[in-house]
């Protein structure tokens, strides 16, 4: 799969590429949804400083040069809202994400989880897949409302956030047959 681009549009909503200056709106935001985030990201529980932030932004930009993954802040208007991802899986990616608490039930990760799946599927990716601890409804939401598959359970990684439960569910959409990647 060829590397994505760095800012992606859909009216209201931007993703785009973090840098080391979203440092201070990355830290409030996440402090400001700790309880929301904690519940299902091991990474939110405890408290979250600028230090984390830096250290996320650190390791998303080596992972964006790297090819390993490529990881947006999703804007609403001039609002962080939350963050999304693309991390290369063998033949695929994997999506993951997170909303800032005041903005669930919007219907922008569904939004946001559109544009890369379709830009996953131009750049070459044979398959795109989500991964949700089982009671996190509203994680798995987004792919079976999206016409992704349920294609299997298996244990999530650990340590766990507080309301997890060990099995993650794995959904799979993928790339329709005769579909051909973007050329060189």
């Amino acid at each position: 799969m060829e590397a994505p681009a760095e800012t992606y549009r859909d009216g209201d909503l931007t993703l785009t590429r973090w840098h080391p200056g979203d440092r201070t709106v990355l830290t409030a935001v996440v402090s400001g949804s700790l309880e929301h985030l904690g519940a299902w990201m091991i990474w939110a529980t405890g408290g979250y400083t600028d230090d984390d932030s830096s250290e996320f932004l650190r390791l998303t930009g080596q992972r964006w040069d790297s090819g390993e993954a490529y990881e947006y802040a999703l804007m609403l208007g001039a609002e962080l809202a939350g963050s999304v991802g693309l991390m290369r899986r063998d033949g695929g990616v994997e999506i993951g994400y997170w909303l800032a608490r005041g903005f669930v039930g919007r219907g922008l990760m569904t939004r946001a989880v559109t544009l890369l799946t379709e830009e996953a599927f131009r750049l070459g990716a044979g398959y795109v897949e989500i991964k949700h601890d089982e009671l996190n409804v509203r994680s798995g939401a987004v792919p079976a409302r999206l016409g992704f598959t349920k294609v299997r359970s298996e244990p999530a990684e650990k340590p766990l956030a507080p309301s997890c439960t060990g099995t993650n569910h794995v959904w799979r959409l993928a790339r329709r047959p005769g579909s051909a990647p973007a050329a060189p």
